[in-house]
């Protein structure tokens, strides 16, 4: 099982955390929401939690909790900028549909 993170995504990740003072990296899940079922989210956290599982890339800690695991395993954390827009994107290979406004998906 495995999870990536981009050098454009763990840039902004660095950038934010050395302005923050404080932190040892991002942890990754989803939780049950919106139209097709499940939505991402993602937090700064300041330590690692027991059960969270470690990976690690570009210099920064991605943890995971173990029941988001399953359904995230082989994603890729993405930071995008498009025209005006920019954020964290997640290429998740498990996803099977996305809601029509792109916040939620199922697998």
């Amino acid at each position: 099982m495995s999870i990536t993170i981009t050098e454009a995504a763990a840039q902004h990740v660095a950038r934010y955390l050395a302005r923050r003072g404080k932190g040892v990296g991002v942890r990754l899940g989803v939780k049950t929401t919106g139209c097709s079922g499940m939505a991402y989210k993602l937090e700064y956290v300041d330590e690692i939690a027991p059960g969270d599982t470690l990976f690690e890339a570009h210099g920064i800690k991605l943890m995971i909790d173990p029941k988001s695991l399953a359904y995230m395993d082989g994603t890729e954390l993405d930071y995008v900028r498009e025209g005006l827009n920019e954020g964290f994107r997640f290429k998740n290979p498990n996803e099977r549909d996305r809601c029509g406004c792109g916040e939620s998906f199922r697998v």
